[in-house]
């Protein structure tokens, strides 16, 4: 994250706030992976925050390498995996399920080949002009396509789910890549990790109205029932 160690802690912090209060939101057990996404981005802000410390330091190279290799693995394993694998346990329409299987399977490739990486290569982290930047050998000729997969898995299922706010949680996604792009390219994967972790904040809304619409769907189907009760009570009588 840009500025400095109090910054990522504030943010795992609020994040951590955000993700007891999402949980506290889930009533069914196919919302629980979704919610956990706060969770996710408040530890691997915390994370960063250590690396900072370290970093600034000079110090601690075990916890410094502990601390790049949990960022790391936060946003280039876990993270395109659990995008398309949550939305796929939210999902109810059979057609867009298939579909974000084939983004699922992509993802686990995805993840694959970047857990390859992070073991196989050398990964320095720098403090440069108030950002860390991390600097890896992995393959420059396969950066560019594997950073286009990355973006493909994490952000079109989300413009493919039916689950209602999904849409406006990918355009978030898609504007934070695109600032980071044009302003921080040299430190995206902090930066954008980092407006994608406050962004997280729509998860608990999500959660919300997909409550709010279960609540609606069981009052309406109990209604239902209870109208073919009372009909069939009715024609016995």
């Amino acid at each position: 994250m840009c500025f400095s160690a109090g910054a990522s802690f504030t943010a795992g912090a609020v994040l951590g706030t955000i993700g007891v209060a999402t949980a506290r939101r889930v009533q069914n057990p196919s919302q629980k992976l979704f919610a956990g996404i706060p969770f996710l981005f408040a530890f691997q802000q915390c994370a960063e925050g250590v690396l900072w410390l370290t970093l600034g330091s000079g110090g601690n190279s075990e916890i410094q390498a502990a601390a790049v290799y949990i960022f790391l693995l936060t946003a280039l394993v876990i993270w395109p995996v659990m995008i398309p694998l949550s939305l796929l346990r939210l999902e109810g329409d059979e057609k867009k399920k298939k579909i974000i299987r084939r983004f699922l399977f992509a993802a686990v490739l995805l993840s694959a080949y970047y857990a390859f990486c992070l073991l196989s290569f050398n990964i320095s982290p720098h403090i440069r002009d108030f950002h860390i930047q991390y600097v890896s050998d992995f393959p420059v000729s396969l950066r560019l396509p594997v950073f286009a997969i990355y973006l493909l898995v994490t952000i079109t299922p989300l413009f493919v789910s039916t689950v209602k706010g999904m849409s406006f949680f990918a355009v978030l996604i898609c504007l934070s890549c695109l600032v980071t792009g044009i302003f921080y390219r040299e430190f995206l994967t902090s930066v954008w990790c980092f407006f994608a972790a406050m962004i997280s904040i729509v998860v608990y809304v999500i959660i919300r109205e997909s409550n709010e619409d279960f609540s609606l769907a069981d009052f309406k189907l109990l209604s239902i029932l209870s109208d073919r009760t009372n009909r069939k009570n009715r024609f016995r009588r």
